[in-house]
């Protein structure tokens, strides 16, 4: 039942959004500050330590739920943020990843629109991301797929996610 109401919710709330004609702009609270070796999770808890730095600032908007149950994801290009800041930034995209066959929008935030280079960069970053992200999940015996899924408009991955509210206790799922 939730799915049906969450379609219905996504084509109302797309239609909205653009009808306003405005590129959003989100508040994000930063998890993994650029060059972070420590992915951390809206909760705060270690994810895991990475054999590579993060080549971006990594958060969540913490007034959306994403589509596997947690805060909706956000990265913000640009310049090293510390960990626990929260800036408000334009979203002028998002990437799709599917994480053990859930999918996980993460909208794409900065100042000024990205680059061509910049997106594609992005979208390189999620594609070996989600190779990594699938080979993590075997050794933890969790089963799915894990892949890019590519790019789509911010506000589609916004009209896809719910507005949080107090009831919200943590994602349901283990990352």
């Amino acid at each position: 039942m939730r799915r049906l109401y969450h379609r219905r919710l996504d084509r109302d709330r797309i239609s909205e959004l653009d009808a306003s004609g405005a590129t959003p702009a989100v508040e994000v609270v930063i998890e993994v500050p650029r060059g972070s070796f420590l992915k951390r999770g809206s909760t705060g808890h270690i994810d895991f330590v990475s054999p590579f730095p993060c080549p971006f600032n990594y958060g969540s908007v913490p007034a959306f739920i994403g589509l596997e149950g947690d805060l909706l994801d956000a990265v913000v290009l640009g310049p090293r943020l510390p960990f626990g800041a929260r800036v408000r930034v334009t979203a002028w995209g998002a990437v799709t990843l599917t994480d053990r066959g859930m999918s996980d929008d993460k909208l794409i935030c900065s100042d000024q629109p990205p680059s061509e280079s910049e997106r594609r960069s992005v979208l390189r970053f999620f594609h070996v991301y989600a190779k990594c992200k699938g080979l993590l999940n075997l050794l933890r015996r969790r089963p799915g797929r894990n892949a890019c899924d590519g790019w789509l408009e911010a506000t589609r991955a916004i009209a896809r996610a719910c507005p949080r509210d107090a009831t919200w206790r943590g994602p349901p799922v283990p990352f």
